[in-house]
């Protein structure tokens, strides 16, 4: 159905084009504010509009839901969806930091079928397909096998403890913390921010393909291509430990929202 070849191809010229305005490079780009006051850059709208023209005709009968493109309402009548985040964790790539990555899905019958995450700056290709595992730079990945919640490890700021958890490194990118769960450096990664499908589609592929159990941050199956493209939150983990990670993960967010 679908030419590997020329997917990974464009998936390299897309990394290929936000370096080139990367400004951990020594590059420079234009940022500014949306009307949601998160970020934005040249890169992308750049980074978008070459995925636009170059996914569309690789699969001209797959709709189109960009975080940097206008919702058209007629992607939910075909099975077939390209779901884009051209930057995902445009803070740290204004930051001149890693923690970012081209994430590219495709969706069928709102399931993800096919994922990349291309995180040149990590010199990293994430990679998935339903069925055929996951791979990191081509080698196989096999998620966190942790049993024991206390001393799981979540990608957070060094600065916020999460008790009974350990933090490590966290890349602004969501997609990059759920992966890490997929490559075993992360035992979990969560949010309970109401996010978009195209913060995380790729990303739970290559998870669950790893081996991972992935939901929304209450512990409900994820869906995608749906009208309203929100989702509320993501929790991504070692299957053991999913559970009472919900449960930590709910009785947090009702903490925080009685303070």
């Amino acid at each position: 159905m679908l030419d590997y070849t020329r997917f990974d191809a464009i998936m390299a010229e897309a990394a290929r084009i936000a370096m080139a305005e990367f400004p951990g490079a020594g590059n420079a780009t234009t940022s500014w504010r949306k009307e949601d006051d998160t970020p934005v850059c040249a890169a992308d709208l750049a980074v978008n509009r070459f995925l636009a023209e170059s996914l569309r005709k690789l699969l001209p009968s797959a709709g189109w839901l960009s975080e940097e493109t206008a919702d058209d309402a007629d992607r939910t009548k075909g099975g077939l969806l390209w779901l884009v985040d051209p930057i995902d964790g445009t803070r740290d790539f204004l930051r001149g930091r890693a923690g970012w990555a081209v994430s590219v899905a495709l969706v069928s019958n709102g399931r993800p079928l096919i994922a990349r995450l291309a995180a040149p700056a990590r010199g990293e290709l994430w990679a998935a397909e339903a069925g055929r595992g996951a791979r990191r730079n081509g080698l196989a990945l096999r998620a966190s096998a942790r049993s024991d919640f206390a001393g799981a490890r979540i990608p957070a700021d060094a600065g916020l403890p999460l008790p009974p958890l350990v933090n490590v490194a966290k890349p602004n990118s969501i997609a990059l913390r759920i992966a890490l769960v997929a490559s075993g450096e992360a035992d979990l990664a969560a949010s309970t921010r109401l996010g978009y499908e195209w913060d995380i589609g790729a990303a739970a592929l290559i998870a669950r393909e790893a081996g991972a159990v992935v939901t929304d941050a209450v512990g409900q199956q994820l869906a995608f291509n749906k009208l309203d493209p929100r989702a509320k939150g993501v929790l991504a983990s070692a299957p053991a430990i999913h559970r009472e990670a919900t449960v930590w993960l709910r009785d947090r967010d009702s903490r925080l929202q009685s303070q």
